[in-house]
């Protein structure tokens, strides 16, 4: 398979497809690649032990080390700081090799709560790559800062509009700020981005869909956005995936919850969700806010019943 197409896959989440790919010849140039992006793509539905399994013991390959690094997760943190002190300045690596390291370094620390040390990762000096500005501007974005976001990518779009990491990093900016474009629909960006996606006949991308279900939510269009969600369970049914299906229930409860369509249906999936993912974002949340209130309750006083006055 052409490795435009493979990184196309892995960029529109098309993860189920990527990890059943067979491996070319070890002597191919495309070798290293389609291992780093078949890798990659069991990271991206959290199966690190099979990312781990993919990686040479012995391997010299500083973007296979940063692979290997990433999968054991807090362990590999030195690794990954000692990898980027590695590529600083150095001639012998390739722009893309840099870029690899910095982006799964980047990732590392967000997931250990290092965001400071993240955004100094992939604020390099000079021009940024087009991978490593998509993830500095989801960074900002976690942070609540979409015009920083949006500083960020606007250089990298102006130079290369059509790299789709660029088009999905800018729909994520829409999403959290209902950015209405030329059509003054809110979420027109996002939306136009999706539906541009998931039509693309070679693509089979639960992800893709999981994203387009969500601008579905924000837009009201409850009926359509379960449609979706309900296509994307079926792919990752079909690839006997689970691991990529966090996000799939999370938003299957956000929809059921709204419809009010199937009583039960919301509390149903809630508790597929937070007994399979208990540290999903939505869950933690939900869960810190329900111990808030619990323990708020409990101090609260009953005032004694007013008593009339003659």
């Amino acid at each position: 398979m052409d490795i435009y197409f493979i990184k196309q896959q892995f960029t529109l989440g098309a993860h189920p497809a990527l990890i059943s790919l067979p491996l070319p010849d070890p002597s191919s140039p495309d070798y290293i690649p389609t291992l780093l992006y078949k890798a990659r793509a069991h990271l991206a539905l959290g199966d690190n032990a099979s990312a781990l399994a993919l990686m040479p013991t012995d391997t010299e390959d500083i973007a296979l080390r940063a692979v290997a690094a990433l999968a054991r997760d807090e362990q590999g943190l030195e690794t990954l700081r000692d990898l980027c002190v590695e590529i600083e300045g150095d001639d012998e690596y390739e722009e893309w090799e840099k870029e690899i390291v910095q982006v799964l370094a980047a990732t590392a620390f967000v997931r250990a709560g290092e965001i400071e040390e993240a955004l100094e990762t992939l604020n390099s000096e000079g021009k940024i790559g087009d991978e490593p500005a998509a993830v500095l501007s989801q960074v900002y974005l976690s942070l609540a800062r979409p015009a920083l976001a949006q500083k960020v990518l606007a250089p990298a779009l102006k130079a290369n509009p059509d790299a789709l990491i660029l088009q999905l990093a800018e729909s994520a900016i829409s999403l959290l700020t209902g950015s209405q474009g030329t059509s003054g629909e809110p979420y027109a960006p996002a939306l136009s981005f999706y539906n541009e996606q998931v039509a693309n006949p070679s693509i089979s991308s639960p992800a893709l869909l999981i994203g387009r279900a969500v601008v579905r939510i924000l837009r009201g269009e409850l009926t359509a956005a379960q449609s979706d969600l309900e296509e994307a369970e079926s792919i990752l049914s079909r690839a006997k995936c689970e691991q990529g299906s966090s996000d799939m229930l999370a938003a299957m409860v956000v929809a059921a919850g709204l419809s009010g369509t199937k009583r039960g249906e919301a509390d149903q999936l809630w508790s597929r969700l937070s007994k399979q993912y208990p540290s999903h974002p939505l869950v933690t949340d939900i869960s810190a806010k329900q111990l808030l209130f619990d323990e708020c309750a409990s101090k609260f006083q009953v005032p004694p019943r007013a008593v009339a006055v003659a």
